[in-house]
């Protein structure tokens, strides 16, 4: 076979990118937005994707010195030392070990949602919690092809019951409750604070960009086309799923949303009430269990494997059995008996993503620019916008802790 034809595609790059970036964490976009309504919403959704783009850049920048196949976190290593690649460390297993507990949370709720609405009779949640996990926990011990098969099938599944249900409630939202809130534009902007770690985890994507230089080797432009065009179908489909679900659900329905902990099943149970097609509201069903599904088997494979080779477990089937253990025993545990926490724990990923996704890489590229000089890629002149990068991810962090000690206000 030819080089040109083995030639890696920007397509498959920008798949890439918006695969691992979409999933669970975007359902949990209306809720948090609820106060702050549809505008501040979309300048929120903007800046972050601007952030999030920019240190994923700055990322591609660093691992351009180095040789192809470096992890993210050799590069952290090298250039910031061991501290902050222990720190760095240490953020990506709370990221991963939080985002399983979320989907387990998110997935039980939605399965709880399906039981009841098919029976007329509630489940019980933490028994809906157990088995949820086991299932999917089940196909990440038997083997990673097997869940790469998966995913594909479920990745399939997601894109086409999206495309259907935002085709089918589009054209019926309310403009009313699009347009209509009871506060003034500046007091909504309040509960934008509140909100800026859920939409940075939403945006979330940045180990992989050493495996996209892996993948297309040194090419940093095609990488960075990529980059763009991943997240630019990020935030349409994010644009497109809060505008339907602030325009199907009033605000008076998010309290309903928010009291329950923000769950999914919810969520779209709240959604659905809008809905005249029993098409549509099976597929936005199918859409949310989905995302969820491929999401739970994405971040618990990532830590999977991470703490496989942090401790040097061998592959073999009784080795699979104790990382299975140490994976997703505690995420489970706590899926089972706090069985309401999606909002919070979307939101607590982020307060630790604002580290490695978005301070490390900063601090990074300044480090490497010092060290190496010029290079042939480069996304941003200057120091600007490393620096404005470090103070937005301060910002984030910042107000994250506020809003768990109940200084900043929340819509509830």
């Amino acid at each position: 076979m030819s080089e040109n034809i083995r030639k890696p595609s920007v397509l498959g790059g920008t798949m890439i990118v918006a695969g691992t970036s979409i999933g669970a964490g975007m359902l949990a976009l209306p809720t948090v937005s609820a106060g702050m309504w549809l505008d501040w919403s979309m300048l929120l959704l903007f800046l972050s994707w601007i952030g999030m783009l920019k240190s994923s850049q700055a990322i591609l920048e660093v691992n351009m010195h180095y040789p192809v196949g470096a992890s993210f976190n050799s590069l952290v290593k090298d250039t910031l030392g061991s501290t902050w690649n222990i720190i760095n460390g240490i953020s990506i297993s709370f990221v991963l070990y939080i985002l399983v507990y979320a989907y387990i949370s998110g997935g039980s709720s939605m399965i709880s949602y399906l039981f009841e609405s098919l029976s007329g009779q509630a489940p019980n949640r933490m028994l809906m919690s157990f088995l949820f996990a086991l299932i999917l926990v089940a196909c990440v011990w038997a083997s990673t092809w097997f869940v790469d098969r998966l995913t594909v099938i479920m990745m399939g599944g997601m894109v086409l019951s999206f495309v259907v249900s935002m085709s089918g409630i589009l054209p019926s939202i309310s403009i009313s409750n699009l347009l209509q809130t009871n506060a003034p534009l500046v007091d909504r902007s309040i509960f934008v604070w509140a909100a800026l770690s859920t939409y940075l985890t939403s945006f979330c994507f940045h180990g992989s960009v050493p495996s996209l230089v892996k993948y297309f080797g040194k090419d940093p432009l095609r990488i960075d086309k990529c980059l763009v065009y991943g997240t630019g179908i990020t935030i349409t489909c994010y644009f497109i799923w809060i505008t339907v679900a602030s325009g199907s659900v009033s605000r008076e329905g998010f309290k309903a949303v928010i009291a329950s902990g923000g769950n999914v099943g919810v969520l779209v149970q709240a959604a659905n009430a809008a809905i005249s097609s029993d098409i549509i509201i099976r597929m936005l069903d199918a859409f949310a269990f989905f995302a969820i599904a491929t999401s739970f088997l994405g971040a618990g494979l990532g830590l999977f494997d991470y703490l496989a080779d942090l401790f040097k477990i061998d592959d073999s089937p009784k080795g699979r059995f104790k990382t299975t253990l140490i994976t997703f025993i505690p995420p489970m545990i706590g899926g089972i008996f706090f069985p309401d926490g999606f909002i919070a724990a979307i939101a607590w990923a982020g307060l630790f993503s604002v580290i490695w996704a978005v301070i490390v890489p900063s601090l990074m590229v300044l480090k490497v620019r010092e060290k190496f000089g010029e290079v042939e890629y480069k996304p941003f002149k200057g120091k600007f916008v490393p620096y404005a990068l470090i103070v937005y991810g301060t910002v984030v962090g910042v107000c994250h802790i506020l809003v768990v000690f109940n200084i900043l206000p929340q819509f509830k």
